[in-house]
């Protein structure tokens, strides 16, 4: 009997956690640039630029990666219209910086209300920067990377949203210090918990497609 055709792996980002918070707050958390930047580590200042007739926020963002400053643009949209209460937001980046190991990318934000609290998560894939060296280097180095600071993000908003813990006190070598916090990146999911057939960027919500054509 012929084998069937293998799939091509999904090589697109999914990071899941699920926070016992009140919805709001978890949107307050994510949707306010300010407070996104303190939380995730991915970025270390959002600056809101403008804001187009269709609500989408245009802005730009930094990462200081010691005396180095990787910059870049973005548009996001938030959307309260799901059903059943669910949230989403969709996200288009670019970096001009030759710096940056991300050149370009797309993503979403799922908020899906539970009966324990908001399963929080997020798809997204990118394309690489540096050239021929960073194609060589994301599927072995650059991706997993990315997914683990992602990862440990969630988990220090997750700390944040829950306990009131302020991002600033959950440093990676904090919690090796005795009583010190630690976020833990292993406490997300790296895969939806049902397999659908569908990809993780097919689940990126209508939204995402309207700002990615601008």
């Amino acid at each position: 009997m012929p084998r069937s055709p293998r799939r091509p792996r999904d090589r697109a980002l999914y990071v899941e956690t699920l926070i016992r918070a009140p919805m709001e707050r978890v949107w307050e958390l994510t949707q306010d640039p300010e407070l996104h930047a303190r939380w995730d580590a991915r970025f270390s200042a959002i600056v809101p630029l403008r804001v187009r007739a269709d609500g989408a926020a245009e802005f730009r963002y930094e990462l200081r990666v010691g005396p180095w400053t990787i910059r870049g643009t973005g548009v996001s949209l938030g959307e309260r219209r799901g059903r059943g209460g669910e949230r989403t937001s969709a996200l288009v980046f670019e970096s001009g910086s030759a710096l940056s190991p991300l050149a370009s990318g797309r993503g979403y934000w799922r908020y899906v209300p539970t009966d324990e609290g908001v399963r929080f998560c997020t798809g997204y894939d990118y394309a690489p920067g540096w050239g021929i060296l960073g194609r060589v280097l994301d599927p072995l180095l650059t991706r997993r990377l990315v997914w683990r600071l992602t990862a440990w993000s969630f988990d220090r908003l997750r700390l944040w949203a829950e306990d009131g813990v302020e991002p600033e006190r959950v440093r990676p070598w904090r919690g090796w210090r005795p009583g010190g916090l630690r976020a833990r990146a292993r406490n997300c999911r790296s895969r939806p918990e049902r397999r659908t057939g569908r990809t993780i960027m097919q689940g990126a919500p209508e939204a995402l497609g309207r700002i990615g054509r601008r």
